[in-house]
């Protein structure tokens, strides 16, 4: 059983290989773009409550899919990829998501974990870099898991913005900053904890890229001291702008 389901799961590399801006990466984006506008269309006119369970539908799924990739890293790869832990803001708030529906006191910090976590897998979904640098097949387990994992998120982010926009206020974008702040701390935690050399232990991580600058433009001495605030600074300034939009279109609305 193993064998065949290794096989079956692992990299495939030889022929094609996944690339930035291929007919196999549009198709991704045209998937979350078509996905997004079909609810839109059956969903606008149905009622809160339904709105907000198929956005909790959505998260579910999303969830499940992640965790159950840990169950299957170890058939497709032969271990459990580190990398692949909630330290990226993409997988972070995926969970945070999951339980802000299950735990009353993050209910209200809910809309901002939507907001990081749609900016984040549609800026992945946009440029797949993890994929990208394994060099794959388009139809490698790797490729497929991740990009329809990253597809959800944004779509289930999607669902938020544009269903519950009557909850996205500018004047409490301060809790945005807060779980911006608290994302980098918990980077941070993780790169610390994971990097490192040890007996055969050898890994260095830049989980939401807050240890190391992803384009080089600062001095790896540096980085550490710089990207942190920048990440912050880049994140609210994309989410400032996303409340803009979201008032602009209700002032046109009325």
């Amino acid at each position: 059983m193993y064998s065949f389901l290794s096989k079956l799961l692992a990299d495939k590399k030889s022929g094609e290989i996944f690339t930035l801006f291929s007919v196999w990466h549009f198709i991704y984006i045209v998937i979350a773009v078509l996905t997004s506008v079909i609810l839109l269309t059956v969903f606008k006119n149905k009622d809160v409550p339904a709105k907000k369970k198929l956005s909790k539908t959505l998260i579910d799924i999303s969830f499940g899919l992640y965790l159950a990739d840990f169950f299957l890293m170890p058939l497709a790869y032969g271990e459990i990829d580190i990398e692949k832990l909630p330290f990226h803001a993409c997988t972070a708030m995926c969970v945070i998501c999951f339980l802000s529906y299950r735990i009353n006191f993050l209910e209200k910090y809910r809309t901002s974990f939507a907001l990081l976590g749609f900016i984040s897998n549609l800026v992945y979904l946009i440029y797949p870099a993890g994929v990208m640098w394994h060099a794959v097949h388009p139809i490698s387990y790797r490729v497929i898991q991740t990009l329809v994992f990253h597809v959800l998120m944004s779509v289930y982010g999607f669902t938020v913005l544009v269903f519950e926009q009557n909850r996205f206020n500018i004047k409490k974008s301060y809790r945005d900053l807060i779980v911006l702040s608290l994302m980098v701390l918990w980077a941070l935690l993780g790169n610390y904890a994971y990097n490192g050399t040890s007996g055969d232990y050898s890994h260095f991580f830049n989980w939401f890229f807050v240890v190391r600058d992803p384009f080089n433009m600062f001095p790896a001495q540096i980085s550490p001291f710089i990207m942190p605030f920048l990440n912050i600074a880049i994140f609210f300034t994309a989410e400032i702008a996303i409340y803009l939009i979201i008032s602009a279109i209700r002032h046109f609305k009325k």
